[in-house]
């Protein structure tokens, strides 16, 4: 049942919605793109932006330097004694917003629409951290206007380098690791399972991403003079990727597969009483046939199982017009999806010995690491996870779904293995936000749901013992 403290915050967040919407606007403004240098000011006054909001309600703030973007740290005592004591996460840089023709408005100028859910925002970045940190910024910013502090202790890491893969994160928690401590991480970059029904994730998938490089002929060759007898590299390169997976759907690499845990019975009729519409999810995309493994469940594809996928693949010539040439080089990148049980590096060195024992002799092949995370089951059993699931019934009516998601988020495992923190996952996104395409948005119900449903969350752990 919600206490009277967090009803005074609600009221107040109520109060404070459009300062809040006109907060996260002023945020989606600033084109903090991590991945290209001319960007790294726009990162700075992201950073610089989230810091003196912080400040703004009570919050000890400041940028803390790295060897890339700075990382924002800031920390509040709340209300003093054995408050239990929380780790708020998120990323203040987005993806590039190329191709820019493609957006309905430019991606830095924060535009609310109409949509079949009410208004939504539409920006690079909407969803994608930046409207998520910013709903919990306005449940910190209610809680401050109502009672003069935080319900419990918390500390806020914000990076900015999320979307690059996250290089200088790990050295930050190992050097800062004691400032770091805390009972529990709380992320907010996930999904709902859809528009009425929250969801806590419990699990993700990892990565392997590889870059292959090619080459046989010491220059390219004409493709009449040379072709059926010299190398290519990019037929041979088709092939080999070509047979990374049988007739079924299941990779080909020896021992791709040991350790990966089969949902058991509670888990399959949970996911199973969720009722995913396989036709409607593909159809949003414009497809109508799900691959992966035959006999296995489609969430159970999606949630459980890992993949290999081909993310590109280039060399020769692709210009207008005719040059029929047998390239000297081939390349491509290839993204191993993972779960929990797998293990990255074994999964690495079974990829390149496939490859290089069935390459052409002519065919010399070389490897680049381009990010490695094993897959992660989040627990369930925390206060924190309580707490959620009792704010996200009170919030929509209904208890949350536990899903698990598809994607990768490192820093879950680096919380665990660096801080021996566990993680609570709950978002408020949709699957429909065109997250990394143009035309990312976040719906405006789902961003005041989820504002609303961290005052509630920060209530209810307040008021269980630590």
């Amino acid at each position: 049942m919600t206490g009277a403290r967090t009803e005074a915050a609600l009221a107040r967040a109520a109060a404070l919605m459009p300062e809040a919407i006109a907060a996260w606007s002023d945020f989606l403004r600033v084109p903090s793109i991590s991945a290209q240098p001319d960007h790294a000011g726009d990162c700075r006054r992201a950073a610089e932006w989230a810091r003196a909001r912080l400040a703004g309600f009570g919050f000890s703030a400041s940028l803390m330097e790295t060897d890339g973007h700075p990382v924002v740290l800031a920390t509040h005592p709340g209300p003093g004694g054995d408050a239990p004591h929380l780790l708020y996460y998120g990323h203040y840089d987005v993806q590039p917003p190329e191709p820019l023709e493609l957006w309905p408005s430019p991606p830095f100028t924060p535009t609310i629409v109409d949509g079949p859910h009410g208004k939504r925002m539409v920006a690079r970045g909407a969803v994608d951290d930046k409207g998520q940190v910013a709903a919990w910024l306005g449940a910190f910013a209610a809680w401050h206007a109502a009672s003069g502090t935080m319900p419990v202790r918390l500390t806020v890491l914000l990076e900015g380098e999320e979307e690059i893969g996250s290089p200088h994160l790990e050295p930050f928690l190992a050097a800062h690791s004691a400032a770091l401590a805390a009972d529990a991480a709380v992320i907010s970059d996930t999904n709902l399972w859809d528009f009425t029904t929250p969801a806590i994730t419990t699990g993700l998938r990892g990565l392997l991403y590889v870059e292959i490089r090619a080459r046989a002929a010491a220059r390219d060759l004409h493709s009449g003079l040379f072709g059926g007898l010299a190398c290519n590299p990019l037929n041979e390169l088709a092939a080999l990727l070509g047979a990374l997976r049988d007739d079924a759907g299941r990779v080909r690499l020896p021992g791709f597969y040991d350790g990966v845990l089969v949902p058991d019975a509670a888990h399959k009729a949970a996911w199973d009483a969720l009722g995913f519409d396989g036709a409607a999810f593909l159809g949003k995309v414009g497809l109508t046939t799900p691959v992966g493994e035959a006999g296995r469940g489609l969430l159970e594809r999606l949630w459980a199982r890992p993949t290999a996928d081909i993310n590109g693949i280039w060399g020769g010539y692709a210009g207008a017009g005719a040059k029929t040439v047998i390239p000297a080089e081939a390349g491509a990148k290839i993204s191993f999806r993972l779960v929990p049980g797998q293990n990255p590096q074994a999964i690495l060195m079974a990829f390149k010995k496939f490859l290089t024992e069935r390459a052409h002799p002519d065919l010399k092949l070389t490897f680049h690491e381009l990010g490695a995370a094993p897959g992660i089951a989040v627990a369930t059993d925390l206060p924190v996870v309580a707490a959620a699931r009792r704010a996200l019934a009170e919030e929509y009516g209904r208890p949350p779904a536990l899903i698990g998601c598809g994607a990768s988020i490192p820093v879950v495992e680096s919380f665990k293995r660096v801080l021996g923190l566990e993680t609570l996952l709950m978002g408020f996104g949709l699957d429909d936000d065109q997250v990394h395409s143009p035309g990312e948005k976040f719906e405006i119900a789902c961003f005041e749901r989820g504002l609303r449903a961290h005052i509630r969350l920060l209530g209810h752990l307040a008021a269980m013992n630590r």
